[in-house]
Protein backbone atom coordinates (compact mmCIF):
# COMPACT_ATOMS: atom_id res chain seq x y z
CA UNK A 1 0.00 0.00 0.00
CA UNK A 2 1.42 3.38 -0.58
CA UNK A 3 2.27 5.81 1.64
CA UNK A 4 -1.02 7.82 0.43
CA UNK A 5 -3.60 5.57 0.58
CA UNK A 6 -1.86 4.46 3.76
CA UNK A 7 -2.77 8.06 5.65
CA UNK A 8 -6.12 7.83 3.73
CA UNK A 9 -7.35 4.18 5.65
CA UNK A 10 -5.67 5.35 8.70
CA UNK A 11 -7.50 8.68 8.76
CA UNK A 12 -11.03 6.97 7.81
CA UNK A 13 -10.28 4.05 10.65
CA UNK A 14 -9.29 6.83 13.19
CA UNK A 15 -12.62 8.94 12.21
CA UNK A 16 -14.77 5.45 12.67
CA UNK A 17 -12.93 4.63 15.83
CA UNK A 18 -14.13 8.07 17.24
CA UNK A 19 -17.18 7.64 16.38
CA UNK A 20 -17.78 4.09 17.54
CA UNK A 21 -16.11 5.05 20.89
CA UNK A 22 -19.03 7.66 21.91
CA UNK A 23 -21.74 5.50 20.47
CA UNK A 24 -20.18 2.83 23.29
CA UNK A 25 -19.53 5.69 25.94
CA UNK A 26 -23.32 6.42 25.60
CA UNK A 27 -24.62 2.53 25.85
CA UNK A 28 -22.31 1.87 28.86
CA UNK A 29 -23.07 4.40 30.71
CA UNK A 30 -26.00 7.07 29.26
CA UNK A 31 -25.40 10.13 31.45
CA UNK A 32 -21.38 10.13 30.85
CA UNK A 33 -20.02 11.05 27.77
CA UNK A 34 -16.60 10.50 26.62
CA UNK A 35 -15.50 13.70 26.98
CA UNK A 36 -16.86 13.27 30.92
CA UNK A 37 -15.82 10.14 31.42
CA UNK A 38 -12.19 11.43 30.24
CA UNK A 39 -12.33 14.53 32.18
CA UNK A 40 -13.03 12.66 35.18
CA UNK A 41 -10.47 10.37 34.82
CA UNK A 42 -8.07 13.23 34.49
CA UNK A 43 -9.26 14.48 37.75
CA UNK A 44 -8.74 11.34 39.22
CA UNK A 45 -5.32 10.15 38.09
CA UNK A 46 -4.09 13.89 39.13
CA UNK A 47 -6.23 13.93 42.90
CA UNK A 48 -7.64 16.72 41.13
CA UNK A 49 -7.21 20.06 39.51
CA UNK A 50 -8.35 23.36 38.04
CA UNK A 51 -10.36 24.02 35.49
CA UNK A 52 -7.94 25.87 33.12
CA UNK A 53 -5.35 22.94 33.65
CA UNK A 54 -7.88 20.77 32.25
CA UNK A 55 -8.67 23.18 29.36
CA UNK A 56 -4.43 23.47 28.52
CA UNK A 57 -3.98 19.30 28.96
CA UNK A 58 -6.67 18.45 26.35
CA UNK A 59 -6.56 21.79 24.43
CA UNK A 60 -10.31 22.44 24.84
CA UNK A 61 -12.21 25.80 24.90
CA UNK A 62 -12.68 27.21 28.83
CA UNK A 63 -16.36 27.37 28.10
CA UNK A 64 -16.64 23.75 26.69
CA UNK A 65 -14.37 22.60 29.86
CA UNK A 66 -16.77 24.74 31.78
CA UNK A 67 -19.92 23.26 30.59
CA UNK A 68 -18.60 19.37 30.87
CA UNK A 69 -17.66 20.61 34.51
CA UNK A 70 -20.89 22.16 35.66
CA UNK A 71 -22.74 19.06 33.91
CA UNK A 72 -20.43 16.64 36.11
CA UNK A 73 -21.03 19.05 39.65
CA UNK A 74 -25.15 18.72 38.67
CA UNK A 75 -24.74 15.09 38.63
CA UNK A 76 -22.77 14.69 41.69
CA UNK A 77 -19.22 13.52 40.14
CA UNK A 78 -17.24 16.16 40.87
CA UNK A 79 -16.66 18.71 43.53
CA UNK A 80 -15.15 22.21 43.70
CA UNK A 81 -12.44 22.63 46.72
CA UNK A 82 -10.56 25.59 47.74
CA UNK A 83 -6.75 24.77 47.10
CA UNK A 84 -4.98 24.58 50.31
CA UNK A 85 -2.02 27.10 48.50
CA UNK A 86 -3.93 29.36 47.46
CA UNK A 87 -7.67 30.38 48.50
CA UNK A 88 -8.40 31.66 45.51
CA UNK A 89 -7.80 28.33 43.36
CA UNK A 90 -10.73 26.42 43.04
CA UNK A 91 -10.04 22.96 42.54
CA UNK A 92 -12.11 19.96 40.98
CA UNK A 93 -12.39 16.59 42.15
CA UNK A 94 -14.06 13.35 41.45
CA UNK A 95 -16.85 12.74 44.80
CA UNK A 96 -17.37 9.19 46.22
CA UNK A 97 -20.33 8.46 43.80
CA UNK A 98 -17.59 10.11 40.51
CA UNK A 99 -14.97 7.73 41.48
CA UNK A 100 -17.47 4.38 41.27
CA UNK A 101 -18.79 5.79 38.26
CA UNK A 102 -15.27 6.03 36.65
CA UNK A 103 -14.53 2.66 38.50
CA UNK A 104 -17.43 0.86 37.10
CA UNK A 105 -17.01 2.52 33.73
CA UNK A 106 -13.54 1.97 33.32
CA UNK A 107 -14.12 -1.88 33.53
CA UNK A 108 -17.01 -1.63 31.19
CA UNK A 109 -14.55 -0.29 28.45
CA UNK A 110 -11.77 -2.97 28.87
CA UNK A 111 -14.07 -5.76 28.87
CA UNK A 112 -15.61 -4.80 25.58
CA UNK A 113 -12.05 -3.63 24.19
CA UNK A 114 -11.00 -7.11 25.65
CA UNK A 115 -13.57 -8.97 23.92
CA UNK A 116 -13.07 -7.30 20.44
CA UNK A 117 -9.55 -7.99 20.63
CA UNK A 118 -9.75 -11.60 22.43
CA UNK A 119 -8.87 -13.36 18.99
CA UNK A 120 -5.36 -11.17 18.52
CA UNK A 121 -2.91 -12.91 18.98
CA UNK A 122 -0.15 -11.27 21.78
CA UNK A 123 2.22 -9.79 19.41
CA UNK A 124 -0.19 -7.91 17.38
CA UNK A 125 -1.79 -6.70 20.49
CA UNK A 126 1.72 -4.92 21.70
CA UNK A 127 2.94 -3.60 17.99
CA UNK A 128 -0.74 -2.18 17.78
CA UNK A 129 -0.47 -0.68 21.31
CA UNK A 130 3.11 0.30 20.55
CA UNK A 131 1.82 2.41 17.00
CA UNK A 132 -1.38 3.84 19.20
CA UNK A 133 1.28 5.08 21.42
CA UNK A 134 3.62 6.33 18.85
CA UNK A 135 0.73 8.24 17.20
CA UNK A 136 -0.32 9.49 20.44
CA UNK A 137 3.02 10.58 21.27
CA UNK A 138 3.32 12.66 17.75
CA UNK A 139 -0.21 14.70 17.98
CA UNK A 140 0.73 15.79 21.52
CA UNK A 141 4.10 17.74 19.87
CA UNK A 142 1.25 19.08 17.39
Amino acid sequence: MERESAVEVIQRELTSFSRRARATAARIHPELSLVSYTLLSHLDERGGCRATDLAAHYALDKSTVSRQVSALERSGLVVRRVAPDDHRVQVLHPTEAGAEILRQVTVSRRRLFGDRLTDWPADDLARFADYLVRYNEAARED
